[in-house]
């Protein structure tokens, strides 16, 4: 088998290995091996983060505004007592919209000026996170919009993981060169986005390493519900383990060994 050949055969053969920064769009004319590496991490979350909403619909619009920040004002004191990041709240400017509804007839009917503002806050537990949804008295004015848990260190994580992934590559790469009896030359190209080239690999169908050795998976760590009291009945979230990935796939210019 010529090794040109070979080189197509091998890229569709490879492990994963991810991580990379510029898409690699072409391929080249010579001889190649191309790879996918993986890193990938599991982690519990440290940061619960909740937004609200907070309006009010009035045919006098200083009496919308006047609920609105009265609102306002008991959450941000809620975020106070409970232990809030002080960086991470954050209230938007207002927004003044009319508003309206339909009648049974179709017709759409003035309700009066509609005021709003945005407001979002983080902690550092779920038990700051649980006294502040229940300090919070949930209704149609003051409404929670969404609750999500993340990591603070995910920046500096990622940037590990791909290293790990990019380190993957280039040791799969010379596996796979050394079984066929060939030799690296040199790297063409990187990216930590799919190629979409024509070997019948489409982005997101790459084997993953898990799917050829599978370790036995450790006890999931357990998990925390934070619930929420309102009008509107019980909100809950679950804090659990986060998985982070990062991918990187890699062309090496490969030659004979001989």
């Amino acid at each position: 088998m010529k090794l040109l050949s070979a080189s197509l055969w091998l890229s569709l053969l490879l492990p994963a290995a991810p991580a990379a920064w510029a898409q690699a769009n072409t391929i080249p004319s010579q001889p190649h091996l191309l790879v996918k590496g993986e890193g990938a991490r599991t982690v519990m979350p440290d940061r619960f983060t909740v937004e609200l909403l907070v309006k009010s619909t009035d045919l006098q619009p200083d009496v919308a505004r006047s609920r609105v920040q009265g609102n306002v004002e008991a959450v941000l004191a809620a975020f106070r007592r409970n232990h809030a990041l002080p960086a991470s709240v954050l209230a938007d400017n207002l927004t003044i919209q009319p508003d309206y509804r339909y009648s049974v007839q179709g017709k759409q009917e003035y309700l009066g000026t509609r005021v709003s503002r945005r407001l979002k806050g983080s902690f550092g537990t779920t038990g700051d996170l649980q006294a502040f949804l229940r300090a919070v008295d949930a209704s149609d004015d003051l409404q929670i919009s969404s609750m999500r848990s993340g990591y603070s260190k995910e920046a500096a994580l990622r940037g590990e993981l791909k290293a790990e992934a990019a380190t993957q590559t280039r040791a799969s790469a010379k596996q796979l060169a050394g079984a066929y009896g060939a030799r690296i030359t040199g790297l063409y190209s990187i990216s930590d986005v799919a190629p979409n080239f024509a070997y019948g690999v489409q982005a997101g169908s790459w084997p993953r390493s898990a799917d050829m050795v599978t370790p036995p998976s450790p006890p999931a760590p357990a998990q925390t519900s934070v619930e929420a009291t309102g009008s509107r009945g019980r909100e809950s979230i679950e804090a659990g383990p986060i998985t982070y990935t990062e991918n990187v796939y890699a062309i090496f210019l490969i030659s004979d060994g001989t």
